[in-house]
């Protein structure tokens, strides 16, 4: 990459979700991190108040659980059994797929607990088989596949899932990903006008002169 001097640097990267397949821990960490360090946007909010905090979690989908494998099938595989089988790829769905869902569990479970439950909306299509599940498919036709299904989740009821079995059912009271989502816009833009009015920075950018 060559930047602004004309001086070129090389970057060896590698997709984010080998690390965090669901980002969604890692957003509530920065935010946590720049409460802990007294950024005044986010005052007077303590680092560990989860109930104050408001999250939107959209996943790009994941393959429909299709029980492909089972487990007297997988103590026989070897090393490249587990690589790639029947035209799946075993160890990397299983490595992806639990890193994603234990995200998912550990902040239903948060906001739960602290009865803010409507505080977080995740938006997950479960259900991809064949090339909709595919993360390098990119012909027109795949890719207005993939609109036609973010188009129907909006009309789909929020989803939470049962701390007791790990399956996902209906959210109570019961409405679309659409209504929730312009809910959670309308309680964002009301955030931001409030801080905005508190916070120095957004006071100055307003054209607001503080008293001396």
């Amino acid at each position: 990459m060559e930047d602004h001097t004309g001086s070129v640097r090389e970057f060896n990267l590698i997709d984010g979700g080998v690390a965090a397949n669901n980002p969604a821990l890692i957003g509530i960490g920065e935010v946590t991190k720049q409460i802990t360090r007294g950024n005044p946007n986010f005052l007077p909010i303590k680092p560990m108040d989860y109930g104050r905090f408001l999250v939107i979690s959209l996943g790009t989908g994941t393959a429909k659980n299709e029980q492909k494998y089972s487990a007297l099938e997988a103590a026989k595989w070897g090393l490249m059994s587990w690589v790639t089988t029947g035209g799946g790829n075993p160890l990397i769905d299983i490595f992806s797929h639990a890193s994603a869902d234990m995200v998912d569990l550990h902040l239903s479970t948060v906001f739960q607990a602290l009865h803010s439950e409507q505080n977080y909306l995740r938006i997950q299509d479960d259900t991809l088989t064949g090339v909709l599940s595919s993360v390098d498919v990119a012909t027109e036709e795949n890719l207005h596949d993939l609109e036609k299904i973010g188009i129907s989740l909006l009309e789909s009821p929020v989803s939470r899932v049962n701390l007791n079995t790990g399956v996902y059912e209906p959210a109570k009271p019961q409405e679309t990903n659409k209504e929730a989502l312009i809910r959670l816009a309308k309680l964002l833009s009301q955030e931001k006008q409030t801080r905005d009015a508190r916070s120095p920075h957004g006071a100055i950018a307003m054209g607001y002169r503080w008293p001396k």
